[in-house]
């Protein structure tokens, strides 16, 4: 996907089409989109040719990309899950695994990364009605794994507003919710994670288009990638006007949404009334 991203915009940027991209590979213009998509394995003479079509002949420029695609033809952990993954899915993985600041709103339920293991499992359950018990611990196992990231080395910076429908609407039983939201007064004070609660009595916000996620990335030639899940695909944004406009929303959740402080305070209170 983030190489991809980046043979679309140099694409763009010299006002060359799909077609003629594709035919200076001998491909077809759907192999073009798919490859920037992400939905394709990458040939290296093809991203050589095409970055040749680009323009692109800086040394330092071309070895950097043609790393990127020697990365993406690599499986990553999550592939071995794949029989437990929306086919969207594994792309995000790889994205929030690459990315030095993951910013997000989350308002259904508590965000991936920041779910205990029997939370999960009460998810996954709700969302794979009639999964056999294997797939389901696969699923979650891919949950926990995810959260590796966090308390990793390089572990991105995490900010994230909660919508307090998120820590009222439960999943499990008591123990359950009551596990989930310790847990989150926990992490809320991890130095790279950022926690705030978007309260009820706020009213209307400018969150009302629904959940989203918004990756960064160290390097400086990587576009941001927007997020969106649906019922049965997801989208990924990354034109500057579009990826402008969620993070404005964002912005305007966390200025809105009590701080960090504050709202470890509102868990505490949550807590003690479950």
């Amino acid at each position: 996907m983030l190489l991809g991203s980046q043979l679309r915009r140099l694409r763009e940027a010299r006002g060359i089409t799909r077609e003629a991209a594709g035919y200076s590979i001998r491909a077809s213009e759907s192999k073009i989109s798919r490859m920037e998509l992400g939905r394709v394995s990458f040939k290296t003479r093809d991203v050589e040719d095409l970055l040749t079509l680009y323009g692109i002949t800086d040394e330092v420029e071309r070895t950097s990309l043609l790393s990127l695609a020697r990365e993406a033809n690599v499986a990553g952990w999550w592939h071995s899950y794949s029989d437990v993954l929306p086919s969207w899915f594994p792309t995000y993985v790889g994205l929030e695994g690459a990315a030095s600041l993951i910013r997000a709103y989350e308002v259904q339920f508590v965000h991936g990364l920041l779910q205990t293991e029997a939370y999960a499992r009460a998810v996954v359950k709700r969302g794979m009605k009639g999964a056999s018990e294997s797939e389901i611990e696969k699923r979650v196992a891919v949950r926990l794994e995810r959260q590796k990231y966090l308390v990793s080395e390089n572990a991105p910076d995490f900010h994230i507003v909660l919508d307090e429908a998120a820590l009222r609407r439960p999943y499990g039983d008591r123990e359950v919710m009551r596990g989930q939201l310790q847990h989150l007064i926990e992490v809320s004070e991890h130095p790279n994670v950022r926690l705030q609660i978007m309260p009820f009595s706020f009213g209307g916000h400018s969150g009302e288009s629904g959940a989203f996620t918004i990756l960064s990335f160290t390097e400086s030639d990587l576009t941001d990638v927007v997020y969106l899940e649906q019922l049965t695909s997801a989208l990924y944004l990354d034109k500057r006007e579009d990826v402008a406009q969620y993070e404005k929303a964002l912005k305007e959740l966390q200025q809105d949404s009590p701080g960090p402080d504050e709202s470890r305070d509102l868990l505490r209170g949550l807590l003690q009334l479950s």
